[in-house]
């Protein structure tokens, strides 16, 4: 059975996410192309080599370029800061090797052109990481659009929100300082990748963002704590986007809501394992939304338990992302969602960001 060796920059919250996708994703998907641990890096050497350890990695590297570099790395995950995606990739593409990254794209539209170009121009398979989108439940709210069952789509509602930055007497950290670290560069790209992943490309929108909390223990806060979107798809439709950091309560409020002419769809990330679904049909006095809770017979489930209701978590969204990159550098074939797909995301959110400072609504430009 083929091997590829698995390069992977950054060790934090998602690098050991990748780690543990990487270790688990042929076991859970018996797939043709098994990954290896081959080298890791972290900040430092020093965060290099106890990644290494804790991971099980063969090798730790002084830095990204090492890792990049070297001749037994056959593929790149990159799960480091924002800032540093588009110097790792554009190397990684030089180099003849495939890379997926985490999300956001880049730090800047300018960062995710750039990195677009050069991942078509190396012809190279790439991915970025929407992890959210990828649960068997919202998998098969896609499945029901498709089959058109709930008729023709009126409105969506969407949001990410959660609440570790609610409290205003909390001391300022990374994510208080510079536009990319924001809800706007942080939290919203989710939503917004399942509102077009969902009802297709946005044509145009109008927002507010703003800072709740503007200082933080005596220092200024210099980004955003909340945003919204108007906004009307390309397909007519209207819809509502909301992002927030603050918003006291929530853990992880990645949801949305979707209304058609001949029934409704419901779904909670904080109950990622249950759609609810209300359909046009039958009396009145029953009419009511149906609980329906994920199992092997929904999209990707059954490779992880054979019991219905029984739930995936947040790591087997990791590992169906590594079973998919994998699946492009096996096959060759592309496999959604690509860098462009990151782009698109981006460029939603730099149309928000201008919208917001005049007051206009704007058109989102086509990728």
């Amino acid at each position: 059975m083929p091997e590829i060796g698995i390069g992977l920059i950054g060790g934090g919250y998602m690098g050991k996410a990748h780690a543990v996708a990487m270790a688990s994703v042929g076991a859970v998907f018996d797939t043709p192309l098994r990954p290896r641990l081959e080298m890791i890096a972290g900040s430092t050497p020093a965060s290099s080599e106890r990644y290494r350890a804790a991971y099980g990695f063969a090798r730790a590297g002084r830095d990204w370029r090492e890792v990049v570099a070297d001749a037994r790395v056959g593929a790149v995950v990159i799960a480091s800061p924002q800032t540093t995606h588009r110097a790792i990739a554009e190397a990684a593409f030089a180099a003849g090797k495939p890379v997926f990254c985490e999300k956001p794209l880049g730090a800047s539209l300018e960062d995710a052109e750039a990195m677009v170009a050069a991942a078509e121009a190396s012809g190279l398979p790439n991915m970025i990481g929407f992890n959210y989108v990828r649960t068997p439940a919202t998998q098969f709210v896609r499945q029901l659009l498709a089959e058109g069952a709930i008729g023709d789509v009126t409105w969506f509602r969407g949001e990410h929100t959660e609440d570790f930055l609610a409290d205003p007497e909390a001391p300022p950290n990374w994510r208080c300082f510079g536009r990319p670290n924001g809800c706007m560069g942080d939290l919203s790209p989710h939503m917004v990748n399942c509102a077009l992943a969902l009802m297709g490309p946005i044509a145009e929108l109008s927002a507010r963002v703003e800072t709740v909390h503007e200082a933080r223990g005596g220092v200024a806060v210099d980004n955003d704590d909340h945003g919204q979107m108007m906004v009307r798809f390309v397909s007519g439709v209207m819809g509502h986007l909301y992002f927030s950091r603050v918003a006291t309560g929530r853990k992880m409020g990645y949801a949305y809501e979707i209304h058609g002419t001949k029934g409704a769809i419901r779904f909670d990330q904080e109950d990622q394992n249950a759609v609810h679904l209300f359909r046009a049909e039958g009396p009145e006095a029953t009419r009511g939304f149906t609980r329906i809770l994920t199992g092997p017979a929904h999209p990707d489930y059954g490779a992880f338990c054979q019991g219905p209701g029984h739930g995936t978590g947040y790591q087997d969204q990791i590992i169906i992302e590594a079973r998919d990159f994998l699946h492009a550098i096996h096959t060759g074939q592309p496999v959604w969602p690509r860098f462009r797909d990151g782009l698109a995301v981006a460029r939603v959110i730099d149309t928000a960001f201008a919208a917001a400072e005049d007051g206009r609504w704007h058109s989102v430009p086509a990728t």
